[in-house]
């Protein structure tokens, strides 16, 4: 009996295709579990999709995309959610970065207080919306009446229910709710700096602040980038605070894109022209993202 031998041709070609083999059921069930659904997500804002009209469903070409140009409703969103967005991140992103630079050094009970600073991120952001909503309740919450007390408020009100305040409700609860997530990656990159560099610039006379300008912020940059972008995508995208403690009301003051998705969708029951303001918000994120990635490779190279 003889056994044929592949060729050499034959045994490299195998040699290349075997790392693709192997990768091939992960790329199959990313392909069917996400890239499908992003597909016929997207081509629904092509389309006329109205949840209980058993006769929609056709082509509508660029009509939603034409409808969402003067839907003065979406850009008061646009607007809401850069204020929503930047607000969450920027104190995210300061608090975090206390508390990661206080967590570094070593001090009685910081084993017990790091899990304490880290609990937010481990609860569910619905629980997170229910809980504020509560807090800013002047029925059975303190923090209006704290407020009043310290004359930030003429009178115990509820924010959540004041069109010029009621995005401050989240803002609130989100900052709480992600500070956490800029503390855990912060610390990580601080604790991966050598002790010797700031050794040496101690000994050569440098400041506490010169050592965080000089050694501190250079070896974070990479990692705030890339934080910053994370967690701008996600507060974007994340509409639970907005639905739980507002509805995006009152008179959509606090109504961010995510949750006109949400309200377009699953209220209005018209998924063509959800899909068609989901579809506008991932470009802009999507611009965002190549933007800050530009900016860390300028940053990588001139390191």
């Amino acid at each position: 009996m003889t056994v044929s031998v592949p060729s050499a041709s034959t045994r490299q070609r195998l040699a290349v295709l075997e790392p693709y083999l192997y990768s091939a059921p992960v790329l199959l069930l990313i392909t069917v579990t996400t890239l499908v659904p992003i597909v016929i997500g997207i081509s629904y804002a092509f389309r006329n999709v109205m949840l209980l009209d058993p006769t929609s469903g056709g082509l509508v070409g660029l009509d939603n995309f034409r409808d969402l140009m003067s839907d003065a409703s979406f850009w008061n969103a646009l607007k809401n959610t850069i204020t929503w967005t930047a607000s969450c991140v920027a104190f995210q992103f300061i608090f975090g970065l206390i508390l990661a630079l206080m967590l570094n050094r070593p001090f009685p009970g910081r084993s017990i207080i790091q899990p304490i600073v880290f609990l937010p991120w481990a609860i569910p952001t619905f629980l997170i919306g229910m809980n504020w909503s509560w807090l800013l309740n002047p029925a059975i919450g303190p923090l209006p009446h704290w407020a009043y007390a310290l004359g930030l408020m003429s009178t115990p009100g509820n924010i959540l229910s004041d069109p010029d305040y009621a995005l401050l409700g989240p803002v609130i609860a989100g900052i709480w709710w992600g500070t956490p997530f800029f503390a855990i990656t912060l610390l990580a990159a601080l604790q991966s700096i050598p002790r010797e560099i700031y050794e040496a610039a101690e000994i050569d006379g440098a400041s506490n602040f010169e050592r965080f300008r000089s050694i501190t912020v250079p070896f974070l940059a990479p990692t705030m980038v890339v934080t910053v972008m994370l967690r701008t995508i996600w507060v974007a995208n994340s509409p639970e605070l907005i639905v739980v403690m507002t509805k995006g009301g009152p008179a959509d003051s606090s109504q961010i894109v995510a949750s006109y998705v949400f309200t377009q969708a699953y209220q209005g029951l018209n998924f063509g022209y959800a899909s068609a303001i989901a579809t506008a918000l991932v470009v802009l994120l999507l611009i965002y993202a190549l933007l800050l990635i530009s900016i860390r490779q300028m940053m990588l190279r001139a390191r």
